[in-house]
């Protein structure tokens, strides 16, 4: 079922929207800014419109689109006198064919309680999956299909008859002589699909795309099936027109009908369809009235009696407040997205990875962008890409990759803050020398008291030492001191691990003038060493940072540095 709201009905959208679609304040934008972001989010809109309707194609999901939506509502609330008129998401849409009833399209609730509240003043209420595809109104006259009509704009669309007429789920003749106008979805066919695990699948993009085409294959209309959802000069009660639907051949739509006696009905539903197997993408509900208005009363926008309600959404929209960069014990730089909170499923998002540093400049996402967000896995977010570009850009400075490798930062320089915190982590923790009690905080105290500025600095502190250091008080300086202490004792290959050695040192290596006499042809006739691991092993023994590191082991006595 389709995703568009009239304009009429856009602050109701807003008010039911997901929380990411509406940050709780407006944007503290200057006039001259509000109105470019204005205009740039218009100007997106009328892309996405655009090659919906006129090109079938589907370039932004409905998550992300209806949230795009509520967004611009907000800006032109917070900025009215800088707003241009509300674009009506339909105003591309309209075709050459007119429906001869209107598509009324469908308003969404946001949450059961808001359901509880719709259902309540009403009865006669019936359920069915909300099919994820693209809607059509199918007229038969004298038993034969006489019309096929997109969408459009709900009274108006494009006339697709010709492709209608091969495809295998369109019946080309009914068993009935009166004129016959039903509504309802083309999806493509996905055999035993759960939504729970997979989502939509771009189920319908594959729909969209192929009505596209001017000549589409047989196979590819063979995939594409029918759901119909009413029949507007059908009997006025639903189970009348149910038997009619099944007498006439529909006995999809007529088994995925259900009646509702009270909302805890309509959550099972909801929670059933959602896990269970149907043969189609869906992303929600519908919950309708069995009787509704006579069909010459309809209108092409959503009516009072029929809502949708919808499943989590799968993707999020996110605006950009800053891009940071994290940088790694081995020198990789990673930038972070920092967002204004968004929810997806049950999670509230304020960052996420870009992944690297070569991907964030070949999407090039800066402050004030709006980014797409999906669950990696159900349980990780993950960055899908841009949805549009803010109208003011800064470029975030990024570190210099050149001076972070696994070779740089083992002194706490001002260029080197974050790789060289990534150091002391991997040294005291579980990969390293499991000082236990001691992190990131302890790290940072003896930073700040200026005790700390290379990496083994701290083998120069006992127990005394520490409790005359602000933020250690005696029982914590004597815990930090027993650690310290104990790192003594820890075996060689522990210490190599621990200082960032790269892997392919054999665990039973005892001394380390062995293994710096070693030059890069003898690393690669190490069983598993390959030519990359041999020079970065070759390139680690004889680094000048390395070799004061190690001198520094050997004066404290620790084993195998001698």
């Amino acid at each position: 079922m389709t995703r568009w709201i009239t304009s009429a009905l856009l602050a109701f959208a807003f008010a039911c929207a997901p929380l990411s679609a509406a940050p709780a304040n407006c944007p503290d934008w200057p006039p001259a800014r509000a109105s470019g972001e204005l205009r740039a989010l218009d100007r997106r809109l009328a892309e996405w419109d655009d090659s919906y309707h006129r090109q079938g194609a589907s370039p932004v999901d409905d998550a992300l689109y209806d949230q795009a939506r509520a967004t611009r509502t907000l800006w032109s609330t917070c900025f009215p006198d800088l707003a241009a008129p509300e674009p009506a998401p339909l105003a591309t849409a309209a075709g050459e064919r007119r429906h001869p009833v209107a598509q009324t399209g469908l308003a969404k609730l946001r949450d059961e309680a808001a359901v509880r509240a719709w259902m309540a003043s009403r009865d006669d209420l019936w359920i069915q999956p909300k099919v994820d595809g693209v809607a059509v109104t199918l007229v038969y006259r004298d038993g034969r299909l006489a019309q096929a009509i997109s969408r459009g704009d709900g009274a108006q669309g494009q006339d697709w008859t010709a492709t209608a007429r091969r495809l295998p789920a369109i019946p080309p003749q009914l068993p009935s002589r009166k004129p016959l106008i039903l509504q309802g979805e083309l999806y493509w066919r996905l055999p035993e699909h759960v939504q729970a695990e997979v989502g939509g699948a771009g189920a319908r993009a594959k729909v969209a795309g192929a009505l596209a085409q001017r000549n589409p294959d047989d196979t590819t209309l063979a995939g594409i099936g029918l759901f119909v959802w009413d029949w507007p000069n059908g009997p006025a009660d639903m189970p009348a027109r149910l038997a009619g639907l099944e007498r006439l051949g529909f006995t999809e739509a007529v088994a995925l009908t259900r009646p509702l006696a009270s909302a805890e009905d309509a959550v099972r539903w909801r929670a059933r369809w959602y896990r269970e197997a149907l043969p189609f993408a869906r992303d929600g509900v519908v919950i309708r009235q069995g009787r509704r208005p006579p069909a010459q009363r309809w209108r092409a926008e959503p009516p009072a009696w029929a809502i949708a309600w919808k499943y989590p959404a799968e993707r999020a929209l996110a605006a950009v407040r800053a891009v940071t960069f994290t940088v790694g014990r081995s020198g990789r730089i990673t930038p972070v997205l920092d967002l204004e909170p968004v929810r997806l499923d049950d999670r509230q998002v304020r960052r996420v990875g870009v992944g690297s540093l070569q991907r964030w400049r070949a999407l090039d996402i800066r402050p004030g962008d709006h980014v797409a967000l999906s669950l990696a896995g159900l349980t990780i977010p993950r960055l899908d890409g841009v949805v549009w570009r803010a109208a003011e850009r800064p470029l975030p400075e990024a570190p210099d990759p050149a001076a972070h490798h696994p070779l740089s930062c083992w002194r706490a320089t001002p260029a080197c803050v974050e790789q060289f915190q990534a150091r002391l982590d991997w040294l005291g923790g579980t990969r390293g020398l499991r000082l236990d009690g001691v992190g990131a905080q302890t790290w940072k105290t003896l930073q700040d008291s200026g005790r700390l500025e290379g990496l083994l600095d701290w083998l120069d502190l006992d127990e005394a030492a520490l409790a005359r250091l602000p933020g250690f008080a005696e029982r914590r300086a004597h815990q930090v001191a027993q650690a310290f202490a104990g790192a003594r004792g820890r075996p060689f290959a522990q210490w190599l691990t621990a200082l960032g050695a790269p892997p392919g040192v054999d665990a039973r290596a005892t001394d380390w003038r062995t293994l710096a006499a070693r030059d890069e042809a003898e690393w690669r006739r190490r069983p598993g060493v390959g030519p990359v691991r041999a020079r970065r092993l070759a390139a680690f023994f004889r680094h000048p940072e390395v070799q004061a590191l190690r001198e520094r082991l050997q004066r404290a006595g620790v084993a195998g540095f001698q």
